[in-house]
């Protein structure tokens, strides 16, 4: 480990259960020499550890969901220095299915992301878990699932920890792909301000029309979960409370960037493609599986495209011209969307 992976850590560790206080929509901490071990409302910092390379391994307790949220750091490149966030947010398995992130499908294992932002003057965040949950709080627990108050700890609890942590600036991006397409909107709509730039890869936004609500529904028993659990059942108005689809006129002001591949097979869906080591039954699975979903997507962002071009709201749409629901491609998209990011977050 280097000095200043050591001294990150060092004055990570010096802050663990810092008081957070959200009031008045805005965020008040404690000073971090003479920090508590909870903030009022049990939301807390509880351990951190050295990871691979200069990624932190967090604990962050979430009083909403009752339970410790694993959460991956990746320190802007001086942390001598205040620093902006961004937060990327994984797909339908919220980053593992073993609960170890070191073995899953997410930013850090199937991506350069680490390397890429390691110059970077931003903190880099991933929330580990959250599979099959649309990243929304729930109405109710889930037999299966147990209680998911994502739009919470994403919106509320989690951000105020880590500008306390890490010396942020109060200003935060959010991206991700597939499963987390649409809810970068939601949370960008749950808490206005909080996130001043979204990023959607290969996903639908619309979520409370039969279509949506089919692609919901499959997502959600994909992990057996409930449904009914999530908005209810399909008349329910939480459904369409719940669509940034219908709320896009309260993104203005917000800058937006979305992309997806078209499903037809691209330049990275070969053997020696991201991810496929030479195997062709993952190669098929990618040409088959992720071409439909990307086929699928790519309809919804068209429709996506016309609602905002409606509302005359700016937003950068870099459809591909190829391209399967995968990683690499999803690499790809995350460069070309940080320049825009950057800009938003007063770079």
């Amino acid at each position: 480990m280097s000095v200043g992976d050591r001294r990150t850590s060092a004055r990570v560790a010096a802050v663990i259960g810092a008081a957070v206080l959200v009031c008045s929509g805005g965020v008040a901490f404690a000073d971090p020499d003479a920090a508590t071990l909870a903030s009022p409302d049990g939301s807390r910092l509880v351990s951190t550890e050295q990871g691979p390379g200069r990624v932190l391994d967090l604990a962050v307790y979430s009083a909403a969901m009752g339970r410790t949220i694993s959460v991956e750091v990746l320190p802007a490149a001086d942390d001598s220095r205040p620093a902006p966030t961004l937060y990327l947010l994984n797909g339908i398995n919220g980053g593992t299915d073993t609960g170890d992130w070191r073995t899953g499908d997410n930013w850090f294992t199937k991506t350069d992301a680490a390397r890429f932002f390691a110059d970077q003057q931003v903190t880099v965040v991933m929330p580990v878990g959250g599979g099959g949950t649309l990243f929304a709080d729930w109405r109710a627990d889930d037999p299966v699932l147990g209680r998911q108050r994502w739009s919470t700890f994403l919106t509320a609890e989690l951000p105020a920890i880590i500008d306390a942590a890490f010396r942020g600036t109060g200003v935060n991006a959010i991206a991700g792909p597939s499963m987390a397409s649409s809810a970068v909107f939601r949370l960008a709509l749950a808490a206005p301000r909080r996130y001043r730039a979204i990023g959607s890869y290969s996903g639908c936004v619309r979520t409370s029309d039969p279509a949506g609500q089919a692609m919901v529904d499959a997502m959600v028993l994909g992990r057996r979960g409930n449904p009914l659990n999530l908005w209810g059942p399909p008349t329910d108005p939480a459904w369409a409370a719940n669509d940034p689809y219908l709320h896009a006129d309260r993104l203005r002001g917000t800058t937006i960037y979305v992309s997806t591949g078209t499903g037809q097979a691209g330049p990275l869906d070969t053997l020696d493609g991201p991810g496929i080591n030479a195997n062709p039954l993952k190669l098929l699975d990618q040409l088959t599986v992720g071409g439909a979903l990307d086929a699928i997507t790519a309809a919804c962002t068209a429709q996506l495209r016309e609602r905002l071009r409606e509302l005359n709201i700016p937003a950068t749409f870099s459809p591909r011209i190829a391209g399967t629901h995968s990683w690499g491609y999803w690499q790809q998209d995350l460069h070309n969307s940080w320049p825009l990011f950057r800009t938003a977050l007063g770079d």
